[in-house]
């Protein structure tokens, strides 16, 4: 029987370059290898350097062995995502020993260097001339004009029946822990008919689930003015319309808890009962509970309203599924602020939940709060919010057995299929595993089953 590990960072995207993305390697044609760390924002970051580089002539390796240069495009949002990159830069190196590194760790690029002399470029978030100059530099192309240099199509790193839809860049908050400003500079947001226009793209090539990410999505637009242009208005709620009208599950992340949220609300109900427009679910990071906390954070959120948006929510559309993270162990938080984040996590219910302790980060404001929590209360901490987290999806996902529901196939092999609900984002989220007369189903597609078991994180059915 399968499981689903419930230590999943919920930060990150778990690349692979799946082989009918490669195509055929001709004589003496250039390859490059990629390692992508990071969320899923970076993951499209890396699928457009790929995209350009196949357009270009380069052909694309899985492996090391295969590829004249590897790029590492990193993740820099915590100590211990820092290191996690070193460490795969100093794979690569060992591996194949020709490395470029860009991503938001290479806004650092003396601490890359410093660590790992031989790293042939470094390069920054977003930088995508200048990841292609730098692989000119190291593997020159050397494009057949009869068969390369064709129009880019797209190389994805997911799955083919789902892909990653960016929205935007940057982000205009200033919270303490974070340093994404830094990196990736203030919001900035693509004119909703190129959005719409690779939505169609994409549903057209096979795409069965849009799943829209930035940095803050409810935010989107703003920098636009909220703008129309080309019949397409610059604004979460017209986006999310336009997106859902195109016959596939659309799935939205990153969503701060606006007053302008509650409008997305009746089209994730519309779903529930015509199965279009957007999914009915929500990731939020929360982040905290108590208003002190919140505070210090510099978050733009306040608890009690919380609650009251949530309740609302669910008033309008009762199948939605609420995601979200919370940082445990803030400087200065207390055992009361912390006993109140538990009680006010009783009373939202939410359905998906992440939590991490709290790192200092080099350049963030939070490292100069008082009161910085020790490693064992904040271990402590962390195993109690994980425990009653735990408890809630036991609870909620025993509710459903016996419901019929849809779900999204995965993957299949020799055991089962693999599959999610409308409740379950790709990586992050459960599964549900269906592990008898499944033989006949594929990736991509989207059934019917009855629920007949129900575990801490994950569900099992039958057609």
């Amino acid at each position: 029987m399968h499981t689903n590990p419930p230590d999943l960072r919920p930060d990150l995207a778990r690349a692979r370059i799946p082989d009918d993305s490669l195509g055929a390697r001709r004589e003496g044609q250039p390859t490059i290898g990629m390692v992508s760390l990071g969320c899923p924002k970076a993951l499209v970051d890396s699928e457009r350097i790929l995209t350009r580089l196949r357009a270009e002539g380069y052909a694309i390796s899985p492996d090391y062995k295969g590829a004249d240069a590897v790029i590492v495009n990193t993740c820099g949002f915590l100590d211990s995502a820092k290191a996690e990159s070193l460490d795969a830069i100093g794979e690569a190196l060992r591996e194949n020993g020709k490395v470029l590194v860009t991503g938001c760790l290479g806004a650092e690029p003396e601490y890359i260097t410093g660590a790992h002399p031989k790293v042939l470029a470094v390069t920054g978030p977003h930088q995508y001339e200048a990841v292609l100059d730098a692989v000119h530099a190291a593997v020159p192309p050397q494009p057949d004009p009869f068969i390369d240099l064709l129009p880019a199509s797209g190389v994805s790193l997911t799955p083919r029946h789902y892909s990653y839809l960016k929205i935007s860049e940057g982000c205009n908050h200033r919270c303490k822990f974070c340093i994404i400003p830094d990196m990736r500079g203030k919001l900035v947001s693509r004119p909703a008919h190129a959005v719409v226009r690779e939505a169609e793209k994409l549903v057209a090539a096979g795409v069965k689930e849009l799943l829209v990410i930035s940095q803050d999505t409810s935010a989107y637009g703003l920098d636009r003015k909220f703008e129309t242009e080309r019949g397409h208005r610059a604004h979460i709620t017209d986006l999310a319309r336009d997106l859902g009208s195109l016959g596939a599950w659309v799935r939205l992340h990153y969503v701060y808890p606006y007053p302008h949220v509650r409008d997305l609300i009746p089209l994730m109900a519309a779903h529930s009962e015509s199965g279009g427009l957007v999914l009915p679910y929500l990731d939020i990071p929360f982040q905290h509970a108590h208003p002190d906390v919140l505070r210090r954070m510099a978050r733009p959120a306040a608890a009690a309203k919380t609650l009251d948006e949530i309740a609302a929510w669910r008033a309008i559309c009762p199948e939605i599924t609420l995601r979200s993270t919370f940082i445990v162990g803030y400087p200065g938080e207390t055992e009361a602020e912390f006993q109140t984040l538990l009680d006010w996590l009783d009373e939202a219910q939410l359905d998906r939940v992440g939590a991490f302790q709290y790192e200092n980060v080099k350049g963030a404001r939070a490292n100069d709060l008082p009161d910085h929590v020790p490693a064992e209360v904040k271990q402590e901490r962390f195993e109690r919010f994980m425990e009653k987290a735990q408890a809630i999806s036991e609870a909620k996902l025993a509710a459903k057995v016996g419901q019929r529901i849809e779900v999204i196939v995965d993957s299949v092999d020799d055991e089962g299929a693999t599959c999610r609900t409308k409740a379950d984002a790709p990586e992050i989220d459960g599964n549900l595993f269906i592990d008898e007369g499944f033989e006949a189903l594929k990736p991509g597609d989207i059934v019917t089953v009855t629920v007949d078991e129900a575990g801490e994180y994950d569900l099992w059915g039958r057609l």
